[in-house]
């Protein structure tokens, strides 16, 4: 119950973070949809354990025509309770994430996602049937992860954070380390929440390229950056009222002579 805890209260608060701010918007289906899922699977469960019924013949069985039905049905059938519950949290969260950060694109890689995940685990998997929603677990993982690497947008990228950090140990598990574990569904999911990824990668939030308002200042350098203030011609306003006046004709003297000798009579 204390990792239940710890999971969703560490991406509730990642939500709230960012919530009413640009592109981002908070909605009854980013509750009810994961708790949808949830609830169905621990449905289906309980019915088995009602009725005393087993559906895991209705998971994938590899390369047979009759376990290719499995694509559509292995996402819900779990073998018992400690399957499911592993299932469940991680389901809830991630989904929960897919829903409020990439909503464009979230019924897509659900749907689309899960179906090749199947198929994926049905064309190299064991023979033998490979049950449960851990699939569609590495497939949301896998594409929250890298979709934040990818667009490099700040909200994304410490949402990839707090999913490598929640639930990064789950990376060996798409290695054959332990037996009765589909390490192909597991697999299957990872590389196409990769792939999608990449593929949606320009849908939703983006970041946007900022760019810087020219002004007088960036006048003074060049492409390179270097200091290159504009020249300024010398003596240009001398030189304009030069040209413009009236061309130099000469002095003119003029000369009035008196005479001394009358001046000295008086």
């Amino acid at each position: 119950m204390t990792d239940l805890r710890v999971f969703i209260n560490g991406d509730v608060f990642v939500m709230k973070l960012y919530m009413n701010e640009n592109n981002l918007g908070f909605s009854n289906k980013v509750i009810t949809i994961p708790l949808l899922f949830v609830f169905v699977i621990w449905f289906i469960y309980w019915i088995e354990i009602k009725f005393g019924l087993n559906f895991n013949k209705l998971g994938v069985f590899p390369r047979t025509l009759k376990g290719i039905r499995g694509v559509l049905t292995t996402h819900f059938i779990h073998g018992d309770a400690k399957h499911v519950f592993n299932n469940s949290v991680p389901l809830f969260v991630l989904l929960m994430s897919l829903l409020y950060f990439y909503r464009e694109v979230a019924l897509r890689v659900i749907v689309y996602g899960s179906l090749i995940t199947g198929f994926i685990t049905w064309c190299i998997g064991r023979p033998s049937y490979h049950i449960g929603a851990s699939g569609v677990v590495y497939l949301l993982f896998s594409f929250i992860f890298f979709s934040g690497i990818i667009r490099k947008h700040y909200r994304l990228v410490a949402m990839s954070l707090v999913t490598i950090f929640l639930y990064g140990s789950m990376i060996w598990y798409i290695f054959p380390v332990e037996k009765g574990i589909s390490w192909e569904g597991h697999l299957g999911g990872f590389l196409i929440g990769v792939i999608f990824a990449v593929k949606y990668r320009k849908k939703g939030i983006i970041k946007e390229k900022f760019v810087f308002s020219k002004n007088e200042f960036d006048d003074m350098f060049d492409e390179d950056g270097n200091y290159s203030p504009p020249q300024i011609e010398e003596n240009s306003t001398l030189d304009r009222v030069i040209n413009e006046s009236k061309p130099f004709e000469g002095f003119t003297y003029k000369y009035i002579y008196t005479d001394s000798s009358s001046d000295s009579e008086e």
